[in-house]
């Protein structure tokens, strides 16, 4: 296997961002904007994303989308910088978990790219990190081992890491080390897991990562001090609020 950090910046030039989902648990309390585009300190979510996409190299940015995708496009498109491609994929079948959201995209990428969440926050450092520290053969994750600095450790998607690889993963983990931050540097191969893990014509992402952690192909990349936020509940968007006045 290449050695971590052989890839190089100029590799990774690709992103999807999943963003397919409703936000049902933001749009109980009235916020009825599609996640992405939710405000946190007078901007959209979109735009801290796609600003750290833009200075790390990215060119195209595959966006998944579902659930009101229309309004979801026409608020995306102004925030897209000149340099970034924004091509739109529309999942049909929106309301299956976010593992087939990413099978959408088998087609459109061909080398290993970047993956995030249409509703997560991060310190830009984290991207960089993941692509300067990435095996191009391996799935990546990005980790927090601050375990006492996560909110909502509940809701979170926990890892058991050995080493710098990943184990065991998964929400109801009660052996675990870290926590995935929701982004992640993937080869091509994920897809083949993906469609390996499907049931009833369904999965996970975590489905296709806990196949590959069990080949050993999952590695960890600690993000140290860098801090990120998911956005799924009004008190995350809180919380989302307090961490970007912090460290902007």
């Amino acid at each position: 296997m290449t050695q971590p950090g052989s890839t190089s910046k100029k590799l990774i030039t690709d992103t999807v961002i999943l963003m397919a989902g409703s936000g049902s648990r933001l749009q109980a309390i009235g916020n009825n904007l599609p996640k992405p585009l939710i405000q946190i300190a007078g901007r959209p979510v979109f735009s801290y994303t796609i600003e750290s996409l833009e200075k790390a190299g990215i060119k195209t940015v595959h966006a998944v989308t579902g659930s009101n995708s229309d309004a979801l496009l026409a608020g995306l498109r102004p925030l897209v910088p000149t340099g970034i491609k924004l091509h739109a994929i529309h999942n049909p079948h929106w309301q299956k978990q976010n593992g087939i959201s990413l099978l959408i995209v088998a087609k459109q990428v061909r080398s290993p790219f970047l993956l995030t969440m249409g509703d997560h926050l991060f310190d830009p450092a984290i991207v960089d990190l993941a692509i300067h520290n990435a095996d191009p053969n391996a799935l990546n994750v990005a980790v927090d081992r601050k375990l006492n600095a996560i909110f909502d450790v509940v809701d979170a998607m926990k890892i058991k890491t050995k080493g710098d690889r990943v184990v065991a993963i998964g929400k109801n983990l009660t052996d675990y080390d870290a926590i995935d931050t929701g982004l992640f540097v993937c080869p091509p191969e994920i897809f083949k897991y993906l469609k390996r893990a499907k049931r009833d014509g369904d999965c996970s992402l975590a489905d296709g990562v806990r196949a590959m952690a069990a080949d050993g192909k999952v590695r960890a990349i600690d993000i140290g001090n860098a801090w990120w936020q998911d956005i799924d509940t009004p008190e995350m968007l809180t919380q989302a609020e307090k961490a970007v006045r912090i460290f902007k």
